[in-house]
C-alpha cells in the first residue's frame, strides 16, 4: 500500500466512513477509491482535495509528496545547452559583454515571452547567461535574467534546477521588493508540485517582510505584497482552508483597491497585479472549490485586459472558465475557450498539465470525439 492510500485509508476510518460512503461524498468511482487505497493508483492533488472536503480535512493531511510531472525527453533535449551554460560549461567570446548589450537581449527575450515564442526564447538563454556570468557587477540584469530563466525552467517543470538559480536570483537583488519578484516564482513553482504547505508559509514569510505602508508605498511594492496574497489565497483553496482564502484575497482586493488598475511588478515576465489579476484568482478559487457557476459569473464581469492581453495570468483564467464549463458538462463551451488558448498561446498550452487534466476529463465522458478534438489531445500530448 503507498503512503496516500495509508492516509486516505486511515482518515475515512477516523471519519466513520465506508469507502462507497467516501466515493460518494467525494465524487469519485467506488473502484478508484480502492486501487488508492491498495495502493495500485496514485491520485491527482484535485482528487485528493475532493477527498479532503469530503472529510473536511487538510489536503495536505493526505498527501506523501509533491504532486507534479517530470519534463518530456523533447523538453530535456532542448534545454541541455541552457543547462550547461547555467554550470559555466559554455565557450566564452574574446568580445566582453556589456550590461547594455545583456539588456538589449533581455528587450528581446520580453518581446519573444510576450508573443509565446518559448522555443526562440530558449534557444537565446545559453549566450545570455554567458554573457550575465562574465559581467563584474551589474546586479539589475543579472537578477532580471536569472529570475526569467528561473520562470522558464518551473514552467518545464524542471524545479530543482528552477530553485536553484532562484536561489543565485534572491543573492543579487537590489531590494527586498525586487527579491520577492523571485520568491513569486519559487511560489508558483511551489503550487505546480503540490507543495501547498510549504509555499503558504514561504508566502506569508515574505508578505509579513515587504508589508508596505500604503500611504506611501511604489506602486510595485503595493503590487508585490498583492501577489503575494492571492498565492497565499492559491495555497489555501487547494488546501481545504475556506476562511483562509477569503482573508487573503481581502487584504489582496485592498492592495489592488490602492492601486486602482493592473500595473507591471515584473515586466520581463509580463507579471502584473491590480483588480483583473484579483478576479482572475477569485475565480480560479471557485473553480477549484468547484463553484463553476460563481467562476462563469466572475469571467462575466472581467473587462478585457489593457496590458498583458496575451499573458500567462489570461490564459489560465480562459483555462479556468474551460474547467467551469466542463463542471457544468457543457463540453462545447468549454472546447471554444481551449481554442482561444490554442490560438493565443499555443507554445505556453502545451506545458499545462492543467489543460490534459480538463481535456482528459471531457475526453473521458464523451462516447466519440470530433477530430478537432482529437487534434486538440495529440497538441497538448494528452495521455492514453
Amino acid at each position: 500500500m503507498s503512503v496516500v492510500g495509508e492516509r486516505v485509508k486511515n482518515a475515512r476510518k477516523r471519519a466513520g466512513m465506508t469507502q462507497r460512503e467516501l466515493a460518494a461524498a467525494a465524487g469519485v468511482s467506488l473502484s478508484q477509491l480502492r486501487k488508492i487505497e491498495q495502493g495500485d493508483y496514485e491520485p491527482r492533488l484535485e482528487t485528493l482535495r475532493a477527498f479532503a472536503v469530503a472529510m473536511n480535512l487538510r489536503t495536505s493531511a493526505l498527501q506523501a509528496m509533491p504532486d507534479y510531472e517530470v519534463p518530456d525527453t523533447d523538453t530535456e533535449m532542448q534545454w541541455q545547452p541552457v543547462m550547461r551554460a547555467l554550470y559555466g560549461n559554455i565557450v566564452q567570446p574574446d568580445e566582453p559583454a556589456t550590461p547594455e548589450g545583456v539588456q538589449a537581449m533581455l528587450d528581446t527575450v520580453q518581446t519573444m515571452i510576450g508573443a509565446d515564442r518559448y522555443r526562440e526564447v530558449t534557444a537565446l538563454l545559453p549566450d545570455l547567461i554567458r554573457d550575465m556570468d562574465s559581467l563584474d557587477d551589474a546586479r539589475g540584469v543579472k537578477f532580471k535574467t536569472l529570475n526569467m530563466v528561473a520562470s522558464l525552467l518551473a514552467q518545464t517543470r524542471q524545479f530543482e534546477a528552477a530553485d536553484v538559480v532562484l536561489g543565485r536570483a534572491v543573492d543579487v537583488a537590489e531590494s527586498h521588493v525586487e527579491a520577492a519578484t523571485a520568491i513569486d516564482t519559487r511560489l508558483w513553482a511551489l503550487l505546480r508540485q503540490g507543495r501547498l504547505d510549504d509555499a503558504r508559509t514561504m508566502a506569508v514569510q515574505w508578505a509579513d517582510e515587504i508589508e508596505p505602508r500604503f500611504s506611501r508605498a511604489t506602486l510595485q511594492s503595493v503590487g508585490m505584497w498583492g501577489r503575494l496574497w492571492l498565492k497565499i489565497a492559491n495555497a489555501a483553496v487547494r488546501d481545504n482552508q475556506p476562511n483562509e482564502v477569503e482573508d487573503a484575497l481581502s487584504l489582496a482586493r485592498a492592495a489592488a483597491a490602492r492601486i486602482g488598475h493592473d500595473v507591471y511588478v515584473d515586466r520581463l515576465l509580463g507579471r502584473t497585479f491590480g483588480p483583473l489579476e484579483v478576479s482572475y484568482i477569485s475565480a480560479e478559487s471557485h473553480v477549484i472549490a468547484q463553484e463553476p457557476e460563481k467562476t462563469l459569473a466572475i469571467a462575466s464581469r472581467v473587462p478585457a485586459p489593457t496590458i498583458e492581453p496575451a499573458g500567462a495570468s489570461r490564459m489560465r483564467h480562459k483555462l479556468d472558465v474551460a474547467n467551469a464549463y466542463t463542471q457544468m458538462g457543457h463540453y462545447s463551451e468549454a472546447l471554444d475557450e481551449f481554442r482561444i488558448v490554442r490560438r493565443t498561446a499555443p507554445e505556453w498550452l502545451v506545458q499545462q498539465r492543467y489543460a490534459r487534466d480538463i481535456l482528459g476529463l471531457i475526453v473521458s465522458k464523451r462516447r466519440t470525439l470530433t477530430t478537432d478534438m482529437r487534434e486538440l489531445a495529440d497538441v497538448i500530448k494528452l495521455d492514453y
